[in-house]
């Protein structure tokens, strides 16, 4: 009756794993993507350019050898943008190359082009040439990601005046760059440039940033990030941003103006809901183009998912393959546990954050007791071998039961070693686990043993106290 019993619509990570996951369970799946952008968003645009942006910035500018050798420390001294755009364009290449293996590998049919709803079963697949087919299937998932979401009262023009998607694209490293927005993109890119030496400046409205961060990490970045001469505005807003022959002039509501070579806005994300057809299906989306679903990722639509970005927080990689996965699971009736409540956020900023749990904040303010564990790098072996003298561990402990509530880390390797808290609270173990075993020598992960020796000591001191 249909073409295939599975449709995807996008090939980004939410879309992989859903046309994976039926695939694997013996259904007729096809991929809908136009033809430059196999991944999806995430390896062309997001995540991969980005992350590797970062590792040919740290390599290039030796900066994580610096407190070895010394302040003036760098691999190369006059970076290019041909520089960083070798390693990141080698990198997007093979990745584009795995995922097509993967889906040739599962028989999974690629329609390229980009897809329409026509009625709640039926696409019509829009080629650049023009030409169009009509593509029906028995479930739909929606997995079509977002675009950055670009003010309208802001004049683009994709070299001075730019969004995330245009940092690939830029044919110098500036001088000076603006960045408005201070969440994780424009955080991300921030540090990163500063790395390089543009001398950078972040706006923000809020008068603080990444606020769902514990705080006492983000204070830390911030003095790593004043350290690398990025000035913060927090607490502005933008008024308007004059192109002139020489740069960019980014005017304040307060009156302040600052001369910038490069303005880059980050200022979130806007879905693509509005492109789809959706009335024609049976749905609609939200002003910022994205879609409601269940706890299935079934849209109002039963038969129609959708996963990933498109359907709003938290809008990350790890978090969209785990939804593909479930809502193909879902949609070809077959038995899937939940997603688990325990997710690790990662932010690529130089030095890198990552926690897992609840922050100090969340748990005074719910009035949940805690005490904290902490490990810094540099009494640690591994932290003088690797020239990482900032970086901390911080664990946040129940005292009535040793439970771990939280885990947060700043510095190398902090989106890595996370997951060891992780396993230990997706377990619901507690820091007796930490203080007991054995860890590698000398490493990193040891961090986790200091720190809750750190909070075990504290809690027997004021059990003892306690009488």
């Amino acid at each position: 009756m249909y073409d295939f019993d599975l449709l995807v619509l996008g090939s980004g990570p939410g879309g992989q794993k859903a046309a994976i996951a039926a695939a694997k369970l013996g259904r007729k799946v096809a991929v809908v993507e136009r033809r430059h952008m196999i991944g999806g968003v995430c390896i062309n645009t997001g995540t991969i350019p980005s992350k590797t942006l970062r590792e040919a910035v740290l390599y290039l500018t030796g900066l994580n050898q610096r407190e070895l050798y010394g302040q003036s420390y760098r691999l190369k001294d006059d970076i290019t943008v041909a520089d960083l755009a070798a390693r990141t364009s080698h990198v997007i290449g093979r990745e584009i190359d795995v995922i097509r293996s993967q889906l040739s590998r599962n028989r999974i049919a690629m329609l390229t082009g980009t897809g329409r709803f026509v009625d709640p079963h039926t696409l019509l697949v829009s080629e650049p040439g023009g030409r169009e087919t009509k593509v029906s299937a028995e479930k739909i998932v929606i997995a079509a990601g977002t675009r950055p979401a670009r003010p309208s009262s802001v004049d683009f023009d994709d070299r001075t005046i730019i969004d995330s998607d245009g940092i690939i694209h830029l044919e110098r490293v500036p001088q000076s760059m603006v960045v408005v927005g201070a969440g994780v993109i424009g955080i991300e890119y921030a540090s990163m440039f500063a790395a390089l030496g543009t001398k950078v400046t972040v706006v923000e409205r809020r008068e603080r940033m990444l606020e769902f961060c514990d705080l006492e990490v983000i204070e830390s970045l911030k003095y790593h990030l004043r350290d690398l001469a990025v000035t913060f505005r927090f607490g502005e807003s933008v008024a308007a941003v004059e192109r002139h022959t020489g740069g960019t002039l980014t005017v304040l509501d307060s009156g302040k103006r600052i001369a910038a070579d490069t303005v880059m806005y980050s200022a979130g994300r806007q879905g693509v809901a509005g492109e789809l057809g959706l009335e024609n299906a049976g749905l609609v989306g939200d002003e910022r183009g994205r879609i409601k679903v269940d706890e299935y990722f079934r849209t109002a639509v039963p038969h129609i998912y959708a996963v990933g970005d498109v359907i709003g927080f938290p809008a990350l990689a790890s978090t969209s393959m785990e939804q593909g996965r479930l809502a193909a699971h879902h949609a070809c009736d077959e038995p899937a546990r939940a997603m688990h409540t325990l997710q690790p956020i990662g932010i690529y900023t130089i030095p890198e954050v990552s926690f897992v749990g609840q922050t100090e904040d969340e748990l005074t303010t719910a009035k949940i007791p805690f005490e904290v564990g902490l490990a810094r790098y540099r009494e640690l072996a591994r932290g003088q071998i690797i020239g990482d003298s900032y970086g901390m561990l911080k664990l946040l402990v129940s005292p009535e039961d040793r439970r771990l509530l939280g885990v947060h880390i700043f510095g190398t390797g902090a989106t890595e070693l996370v997951h060891i808290g992780q396993t230990v609270m997706g377990c619901n173990g507690t820091i007796d686990y930490l203080v007991d075993a054995v860890f590698n020598y000398p490493t990193l992960a040891e961090s986790y043993k200091v720190a809750a020796l750190d909070a075990m000591n504290k809690m027997r001191h004021i059990d003892r106290l306690n009488g």
